[in-house]
């Protein structure tokens, strides 16, 4: 077969017109050097370091002290336990408004984030939004793009956004949300939007982790009423109906006129708060007001009847059988005799030559051993 260059090397001689030049080398994708350059890694820096950078409002340092709280190494796990004994410590005597976000996909969160965020900071507070992004079943990677879904609250001074994905968290809470949360509050954030992938089983996650549960939900988007689950409904504090601008207002008051009716059907709250709907749109900004009434008017209701101070050790409670849970996973999964046989039994189940519960069985029975 004739080589490409072959043709073009017909007319090279002097006879002929066409004149072919060398083309200019190209330099490396890669750079050379990289490669003589050693691998450097971010120095682990002591706790008290981290601690001095939190407390300051150091935001770099607070980063880097959650990443070492995510992270999954032994080596970080004591260091970051260190930390959140301390902020907790810390924290235990600061009033925060701790809100969980959910709503339909779709819905505009992070667009209502933005406005309602930029509406809280011009009143004084500091904000932490902690979002959730949903992890890749293949390839565990998440694109963690709130950041850029939310242009005026990165540049606010007050404010501090924290994407996490969700790896592989049962409903997309982040595994180690609860202890951002703590780190945040010690770093003088007093109110913290902590917002969910979407509806479904992380609501119950988040619930247990906030004060406050707002709902965000859309209208004309058919059967409002059957559009969400019943238990979504009943853990929510408030209902916001989002984008009720233009020629959506109508269909935005009948939605939350049907929502509002739907909550005084449901039982007492244990607060003694009456859930509402309300509309709102982060366009116009119309609502956003109403909706912070509505927080005022709950928080200054459970501090002064001393359900907030319960809420939050029920929180700690439940979080506590949760790390509990997650510990005696991270321990059956790190064992060698489990990594030595596991994929052994992977294989007999997916050979149909053992069932899925048997082998759970003898691999916990052998682990126990």
């Amino acid at each position: 077969m004739e080589k490409q260059g072959d043709f073009f090397d017909d007319y090279k001689n002097d006879d002929s017109a066409l004149k072919v030049n060398d083309g200019i080398k190209q330099p490396p994708v890669i750079n050379p050097y990289l490669a003589d350059r050693p691998l450097r890694r971010p120095r682990i820096k002591s706790v008290d370091e981290y601690m001095a950078g939190i407390e300051a409002g150091d935001t770099t340092i607070l980063s880097q002290a959650i990443t070492l709280v995510e992270s999954l190494s032994p080596e970080h796990r004591k260091v970051a336990g260190e930390i959140i004994a301390r902020c907790q410590r810390l924290a235990a005597d600061r009033k925060t408004m701790r809100i969980g976000i959910t709503g339909v996909p779709g819905v505009g969160k992070s667009t209502f984030i933005e406005a309602f965020g930029s509406h809280i900071t011009a009143r004084g507070h500091k904000l932490a939004v902690l979002a959730i992004d949903p992890s890749s079943e293949r390839t565990k990677g998440s694109i963690l793009g709130d950041k850029t879904r939310m242009e005026t609250l990165v540049r606010d001074p007050k404010v501090f956004i924290r994407p996490s994905p969700s790896a592989g968290s049962l409903g997309g809470v982040a595994r180690r949300t609860r202890e951002t949360i703590l780190l945040c509050e010690a770093a003088g954030y007093d109110v913290l939007f902590i917002e969910t992938v979407g509806v479904g089983q992380s609501e119950t996650a988040v619930h247990s982790m906030s004060d406050f549960f707002l709902l965000l939900m859309l209208s004309g988007a058919g059967d409002e009423l059957q559009g969400i689950k019943r238990g979504i409904m009943e853990m929510s504090d408030l209902i916001a109906i989002t984008k009720a601008d233009g020629n959506n207002v109508e269909k935005a008051k009948v939605a939350r006129s049907l929502y509002a009716s739907a909550l005084h059907l449901f039982p007492p709250t244990e607060s003694g708060w009456v859930p509402t709907a309300v509309t709102s749109s982060a366009v116009t900004k119309e609502g956003l007001d109403d909706i912070m009434k509505k927080l005022e008017e709950y928080f200054e209701l459970v501090t002064g009847n001393g359900f907030y101070l319960k809420r939050r050790r029920e929180q700690a409670r439940y979080w506590m059988y949760e790390s509990i849970n997650e510990s005696l996973k991270d321990m059956f999964y790190e064992s060698e005799t489990i990594g030595r046989l596991l994929p052994d039994y992977e294989q007999a189940v997916l050979e149909g030559k053992l069932d899925s519960f048997a082998a759970a069985e003898e691999l916990i029975e052998k682990y126990n051993s």
